[in-house]
């Protein structure tokens, strides 16, 4: 089985290190990083829409193979659901890491224009790390998560900010047919249960929903044995469950993007 792990917003695979190497003897392990993220492409048409980034993440799975389980952290918790809509081959299970919802993300307007306004500066880079973290992480940890957030391109960005997380892709949820486990930090004041019961679990009653004590946002560098353990525990069950066929597909399929 591979597992594909897909990073939040203005970070990069990075974040997925300590996860990695607990996941790594078990597992094929792929962590990209997402376009204008990172390492990740500066594509010539400027498109950081959701679309654009599942549509990378497709070529991926299509280079590899499976089958699948995706983690999706944060923004590619969007990119995420909105892959599982178009129903790939191979694909077993989302892992959804404090997921950016289907609908539009709610988010505080005045923090918003604060990540706009800022980005590129390191002492809100660093106002950003003591607002997405709890759990004590070691200084290497907490370098890493600022200098992503600095390196990250200004289109993609702004794209997430102004566009990304405000698309609404709730149409696409029927066509979501795997099964899906959520995870929380407790101490995440944003994406929490209240928010994924309004605009994850409406859509999907029987999903599970797991949460970390101790941890805000960045669950996978604040507990990294928590995220691996609820992983691997998920990807030995999927393995446990006959693989789906296409004859087994009883909804129409969404259109072509």
């Amino acid at each position: 089985m591979t597992i594909l792990l897909l990073h939040f917003f203005g970070s990069s695979h990075r974040e997925y290190g300590p996860v990695i190497n607990l996941l790594a003897g078990r597992y094929t392990c792929l962590a990209p990083d997402l376009r204008g993220f990172g390492d990740g492409p500066v594509p010539a048409d400027n498109d950081y829409s959701v679309d654009a980034m599942t549509d990378d993440v497709v070529r991926l799975m299509d280079e590899h193979d499976g089958p699948f389980v995706v983690a999706g952290h944060s923004m590619s918790g969007k990119v995420a659901l909105n892959l599982a809509s178009r129903q790939p081959d191979g694909l077993l299970g989302l892992v959804l890491l404090a997921p950016s919802p289907p609908s539009p993300e709610p988010m505080d307007e005045a923090e918003r224009q604060r990540l706009l306004t800022t980005h590129g500066q390191r002492s809100e880079a660093e106002e950003t790390l003591k607002k997405i973290t709890a759990a004590p992480i070691s200084d290497v940890f907490q370098e890493l998560i600022v200098t992503d957030d600095l390196r990250s391109s200004p289109a993609a960005w702004n794209a997430w900010l102004e566009h990304g997380s405000r698309e609404d892709i709730s149409d696409r949820m029927p066509w979501v047919q795997v099964p899906i486990q959520i995870v929380l930090g407790s101490e995440d004041d944003h994406i929490n249960a209240e928010l994924m019961q309004k605009t994850v679990l409406n859509h999907f009653p029987d999903a599970q929903l797991t949460t970390i004590a101790g941890a805000r946002h960045v669950l996978p560098l604040e507990k990294p044995a928590e995220v691996a353990r609820i992983v691997d525990t998920f990807a030995t069950w999927l393995l446990s469950k006959p693989i789906p066929t296409p004859s087994g597909v009883t909804k129409p399929m969404p259109p072509a993007n």
